[in-house]
């Protein structure tokens, strides 16, 4: 496949937009996982070598992602699937950044519902999920029958971190097994909050590129009122 940036990023766009974060779970993502495609087809995207991908010890994910952050030497935005996203949020909670520096954006996938009876003990380490509003623009993205956790409780980590909710339509845990691709609804989430971030930087600008790259595939750029985006139209776009 050519590494062709579906956010389309310039040389010049480099030394403004930020650095995209992939963030795995539990047992990483392979090959056929959309953070592995988009790790593939974006050159500005790096994912975090977490380690002890089937053995996670909270803070030390938490250390990984804060060097990685703070190497980065720009603005970020954060891509994580899963238990990654506890790990996010358990990093915004210990850490405690300023609003929108260094992290401009996050793009949360799946989280898993750690403080269910008989969760999986791993998961069940990130237990008592961190509450606090994050302190930057967040989408959380999450399927109505991910067997990891129910739509209702998706809905409220939502509202305590402050994320706008998008709803994923019906394709399980939103991983490999889902045979979603390269995911394109989470890319045009991912597109907003590069939008968002380049209008911030130039005031005046809405992201025009990225609006002319999707008119010219045949796309439309998301509407501000996720909740009222059909997920399954999205797989044709």
């Amino acid at each position: 496949m050519a590494n062709t940036h579906t956010l389309e990023l310039t040389p010049e766009q480099l030394a403004l937009d930020p650095q995209i974060l992939i963030i795995p779970g539990l047992g990483n993502s392979g090959p056929r996982h959309w953070q592995s495609h988009w790790e593939a087809r974006v050159p500005d995207a790096e994912r975090v070598e977490l380690g002890m991908w089937d053995d996670p010890h909270r803070n030390t994910w938490v250390n990984k992602i804060n060097l990685a952050v703070h190497r980065a030497g720009r603005p970020v935005i954060l891509v994580a699937h899963s238990l990654g996203c506890l790990a996010v949020a358990w990093w915004a909670e210990y850490e405690q950044p300023a609003h929108g520096n260094p992290v401009v954006g996050a793009l949360l996938v799946a989280p898993p519902d750690a403080e269910r009876p008989g969760v999986d003990e791993r998961i069940a380490r990130f237990a008592p999920v961190p509450r606090r509003t994050l302190p930057f623009p967040t989408f959380l993205a999450a399927s109505e029958n991910d067997p990891y956790a129910s739509l209702r409780v998706a809905r409220g980590l939502a509202s305590d971190w402050g994320a706008t909710f998008a709803y994923a339509g019906s394709i399980g845990h939103i991983n490999a097994d889902s045979r979603i691709g390269d995911w394109d609804f989470g890319l045009l989430l991912l597109g907003q909050l590069v939008r968002e971030h380049r209008s911030r930087q130039r005031p005046g600008e809405d992201g025009g590129s990225l609006r002319r790259h999707l008119a010219h595939r045949g796309r439309i750029p998301l509407p501000w009122a996720f909740e009222n985006l059909d997920p399954e139209r999205s797989r044709g776009w």
